[in-house]
């Protein structure tokens, strides 16, 4: 026994299921199609020895020598009674076996079985020799002239059309599209819609193209029966996944709307969660204890506790998120998250982690290691600071987050920050003459606080000279470098102006001249004859 065979004609049915078995049992059994000319006329079934496949091709293969020995007349396709089964025969060559299990699967009898089948082929051979004809292959070559003269002119339809078509939406719109406002907050401008419009109109032309070319191969290739088979392959690899897409999409109507109204809901909490912090930031809204400069920082962490949420809910909703292919995605992209995060995460935690610490905010002066500067901008995963230099420098948060953070301009609002020198003077020289003097150094400063007071510290008494230090307050910290410049010229002035020799940094011996200035040579050349005053001019 070959196989048994599947004939759609007579059942209406691919395979029927042998007595004593269920559907579910035939639908087990593999089957193949024997085509010829491009056609399907019926399936077999094979046996494990003759796969389905073999079975029919080897049918397929003596049905188109048939077919193409126009020697052999069709009324030379007869069935034969032999022994246990009947064969299909044209002339001395056999086309095919029908056995009684073929007609059990059918519920026919074996007889009616291979009749139909016999009936099945002489139509196709009749349709495969026709369609090789001259005349026929000739008036079929006409219409393919007709139809590429079509192609050409569709081609060329197109390509005028669509381009008179951009002329005149761009003369009668382009010109008259503005803004679209909600008062006075524009949402829309008009470049956006332009840009749409245009996508849209390439988008029709690239659509009327495709369906052009396809439609014109498809009719080429199913002219002529040598590429008719490779034309309804060609429009089943365009057609099967449009409607499988389209099938697709209807089965995931409902949880596309669920996804939808997740979405809506998931929006409108994000804003009405915004307005809540944004009252706090505003200070509309207060809390005990709870800073307005945290409100859009806890914004963010509440936001993304919201989307991850939502994410979580919508999972099994998305279509094809139970396919392997979306769960071999969600776990490359987890190891590329899990490989590649551990630093962005840390950045992150560390950003936040400062903003509930209130280290600094933007615009106060700041030295992070050995950078000092003002903080330009705070972002989640790094801080800008802009160097004295006027240099940009970024700085990663877990960095800051591990090294100690000095900030000029907290305590500067409300008590003053105080800048301070020292400077040696020798034993020989009185202590209360030499703080009279630092104090009218710091006096003569500008930019310095005069309350609270300026006060003078003795900060060791070495084995050379007694330490002394000048401090003074000051309300402006991005100020401390030019009034630490003026401080320190005020105080070499004053001291050369008593005679008292400064022995900072190093004393080895008594000079025989005190080592200070003559009034005459402070304006020594190149420096200007009136002296350099001691001012201000900007933030340094």
């Amino acid at each position: 026994m070959l196989g048994t065979l599947a004939l759609p004609t007579l059942c209406g049915r691919a395979a029927a299921a042998p007595p004593g078995e269920g559907a579910d049992a035939d639908a087990l059994v593999p089957t193949a199609p024997v085509k010829l000319n491009g056609e399907e006329l019926f399936r077999v079934r094979g046996v494990a020895t003759f796969p389905a496949e073999m079975r029919a091709d080897a049918i397929a293969g003596r049905l188109r020598n048939f077919a193409g020995n126009a020697a052999l007349p069709v009324d030379s396709l007869r069935v034969v009674e032999f022994g246990d089964h009947f064969r299909i025969v044209a002339g001395d060559m056999i086309l095919m076996r029908v056995y009684d299990e073929d007609a059990v699967v059918e519920d026919v009898s074996r007889s009616n079985l291979a009749h139909a089948v016999r009936n099945r082929m002489a139509s196709a051979v009749l349709t495969y020799r026709h369609d090789r004809e001259p005349r026929v292959l000739l008036r079929k070559t006409a219409w393919v002239a007709v139809a590429t003269l079509l192609f050409i002119l569709g081609l060329f339809v197109i390509r005028r059309g669509l381009r008179h078509l951009d002329g005149v939406i761009e003369r009668r719109f382009r010109t008259r599209l503005r803004g679209l406002q909600i008062q006075t907050f524009q949402v829309i401008h008009a470049e956006q819609v332009w840009v749409v419009l245009l996508g849209l109109l390439r988008l029709v032309r690239v659509v009327a193209l495709l369906a052009l070319v396809v439609g014109y191969a498809e009719f080429v290739l199913g002219i002529y029966p040598w590429t008719r088979a490779l034309a309804a392959r060609g429009g089943s690899l365009l057609v099967d996944p449009l409607r499988m897409m389209g099938r697709a999409v209807l089965d995931s109507i409902p949880n596309l709307v669920f996804i939808a109204l997740i979405i809506v809901v998931t929006r409108y909490v994000l804003k009405v969660t915004r307005l809540f912090f944004h009252g706090i930031q505003h200070q509309t809204l207060t809390f005990a204890g709870f800073d307005p400069d945290w409100a859009m920082p806890t914004y963010k962490i509440v936001r993304l506790l919201v989307l991850v949420f939502t994410v979580i809910v919508a999972y099994p909703y998305i279509p094809g998120s139970n396919t392997a292919a979306f769960k071999g995605l969600s776990v490359f992209l987890g190891i590329i998250l899990s490989l590649g995060s551990s630093s962005v995460i840390s950045n992150m935690i560390a950003g936040y982690t400062m903003t509930y610490r209130r280290a600094f905010k933007p615009g106060d002066r700041v030295r992070i290691g050995e950078v000092l500067g003002e903080v330009t901008e705070m972002r989640v995963m790094v801080t800008h600071v802009r160097s004295t230099k006027n240099e940009e420098v970024v700085i990663p948060n877990s960095t800051i987050l591990q090294t100690h953070v000095i900030n000029y301009s907290t305590l500067a609002r409300q008590q003053g920050l105080i800048l301070h020198t020292t400077v040696g003077i020798g034993y020989e020289t009185p202590w209360r003459q030499v703080e009279a003097m630092l104090l009218l150094a710091a006096e003569r400063t500008p930019g310095l606080l005069r309350e609270p007071p300026p006060f003078v510290l003795q900060k060791g008494l070495g084995d050379f000279c007694v330490t002394y230090e000048i401090n003074a307050y000051c309300d402006q910290p991005q100020l401390m470098l030019k009034l630490y410049t003026a401080l320190h010229q005020n105080i070499l002035d004053v001291f050369n102006e008593y005679g008292v020799q400064i022995m900072t940094p190093a004393y080895e011996g008594d000079p025989e001249q005190p080592k200070v200035v003559p009034r005459e040579q402070w304006f020594a050349k190149p420096a200007p004859p009136q002296g350099p005053e001691p001012v201000l001019p900007g933030p340094a």
